[in-house]
């Protein structure tokens, strides 16, 4: 991408490419696909960083051998790397929403409950690793995990009636249902002026889509026609009506009549946010910033975009290629040698004679200067932050191998201060997932009890806030027209 019309791209889709480039690699893609093939659907769960919360045995103890059997076969058909791929992000890092349960397949009540199988996405102070876990929700408060923030299935963002999100069997229906139909010049950049959203927005609408994924979701809700609501903005919502003249007639939107009451209003279906826009995948194959073999397999056969038609990559140099430094008026090498990053033109006795004269603070060689800067900084610090947050450790660890060599020792500085930073954040993930920590550690509680006290409040009861914790974020969590974030009754 050529750097004078990077400004010109959207702040949003750069995004996506950096989601795109990093939070899915090729390895994970590979080694999920490679397992799912072989029948082994854990296995493909645990190359995609996903943890199974649900017993099989357990479920069919307490609801029957047919409802395992459904859930054993949606298991099968799930493509975990897929539903990587396709799992709400946030700005501006592209990271999985945090606190999220999205729910992929419903199976209809059963006795007093619904059952839905979910995923769950891990509050943001405990997302070290982006993992992910699956489990069943069965809808009632004994089996509602008190750790996570929002156990409830979430109705903006469900999969459960887009099974081409996940599904193999379904993932050819993706061209008909993400708007691949529009092109840049047809796709509208903000809703229809008869609704009454907030204008031009940076993603493009599918309008074309809504009525058809209204009438799935009213379907799903048990109902024929009726109204339902439309997220625009972060505080503007349309209230849409799905109406025909009769059975034999294509349904059609149109805004409601009457003004509903806002609590009427909330309670309306909602229509999912995978509905709502166009697929960023095709945002990005429209701008070209990505192409089409780049992108998932499944995705990329599914889309109605030849292979290769977006410019491929520039090649990366590879990482054994000797690096030239100015050294005392020559230009010398700088390369891997038995593992570890070395000066090639410099025999082993002078260098251990320079590295004692810079330990008793002497001067260093110009060689052993840029040594030091790729151990604190190299180069590719951004791409081995970006694997980190994103969770690829091992494609972190394999760039930093590929620069210092696998038997280099790592000084202090800003590449290892990452490393380190994200060795820490795995505890509190896992703190997090035993359920020792079930809130953020600055209010300094955990499962009802305050860090001084250590008292046990009742059952449902939302922890008192630590006194100590930052002004700005105590009134954050004190405001009332904020959504709850505690923990959930």
């Amino acid at each position: 991408m050529a750097p004078h019309i990077a400004n010109d791209i959207p702040p949003r889709l750069l995004m996506w490419q950096r989601v795109r480039e990093y939070a899915v690699p090729p390895s994970m893609i590979e080694t999920a696909t490679a397992r799912r093939a072989a029948g082994d659907w854990a296995g493909a769960c645990a190359a995609a960083r996903i943890d199974i919360d649900l017993d099989l045995r357990a479920v069919r103890h307490r609801h029957g051998t047919d409802l395992v059997s459904r859930l054993r076969a949606d298991l099968r058909r799930l493509v975990p790397d897929l539903l990587r791929w396709h799992m709400p992000r946030i700005a501006p890092d592209g990271l999985l929403r945090p606190g999220l349960t999205l729910s992929l397949a419903r199976y209809g009540p059963h006795r007093t409950a619904p059952l839905e199988l979910v995923v769950r996405t891990p509050p943001a102070w405990a997302d070290a690793g982006q993992r992910m876990s699956l489990t069943l929700w069965e809808g009632s408060a004994n089996h509602t995990p008190r750790h996570h923030p929002h156990p409830h299935p979430d109705r903006r963002f469900r999969f459960d009636l887009h099974r081409h999100l996940w599904d193999a069997t379904r993932s050819g229906e993706l061209a008909r249902r993400c708007g691949a139909r529009e092109t840049p010049s047809t796709a509208p950049s903000g809703p229809p002026p008869d609704l009454g959203g907030p204008g031009a927005s940076e993603a493009p609408w599918a309008v074309e889509r809504w009525a058809a994924e209204a009438e799935l979701l009213l379907r799903a809700e048990g109902r024929a026609r009726g109204p339902f609501t439309v997220r625009l903005g972060a505080r503007s919502r349309a209230v849409l009506e799905l109406a025909a003249p009769d059975d034999s007639h294509v349904p059609a939107l149109r805004p409601l009549r009457e003004t509903l009451p806002a609590q009427e209003a909330a309670a309306l279906p909602v229509l999912p946010e995978a509905a709502v826009r166009v697929l960023p995948d095709l945002e990005l194959l429209w701008a070209g910033l990505v192409p089409a073999g780049r992108l998932h397999p499944l995705v990329a056969a599914a889309l109605p975009v030849a292979p290769g038609s977006a410019p491929e990559a520039a090649p990366a140099a590879g990482t054994g290629d000797p690096h030239r430094v100015p050294c005392r008026g020559e230009t010398h090498r700088i390369a891997l040698r038995d593992g570890v990053l070395t000066a090639v033109d410099h025999d082993p006795a002078q260098l251990r004679r320079e590295e004692l004269l810079v330990a008793l603070g002497g001067p260093a060689l110009p060689c052993l200067r840029a040594i030091d800067r790729v151990h604190r900084e190299p180069e590719a610090l951004p791409a081995v932050r970006e694997r980190l947050r994103h969770g690829d450790v091992t494609g972190a660890l394999a760039v930093v191998e590929g620069l210092l060599g696998p038997a280099a020792v790592l000084r202090d500085g800003p590449l290892r201060d990452e490393l380190e930073s994200a060795a820490a954040r795995r505890v509190d993930h896992g703190l997090f997932r035993a359920g020792l920590v079930a809130v953020h550690p600055a209010a300094r509680t955990a499962e009802g009890g305050t860090a001084q006290s250590g008292e046990q409040a009742e059952a449902g009861h939302r922890p008192r806030l630590d006194r100590r914790m930052p002004p700005a974020m105590r009134t954050k969590r004190a405001a009332r027209g904020r959504p709850r974030t505690g923990l959930t009754r």
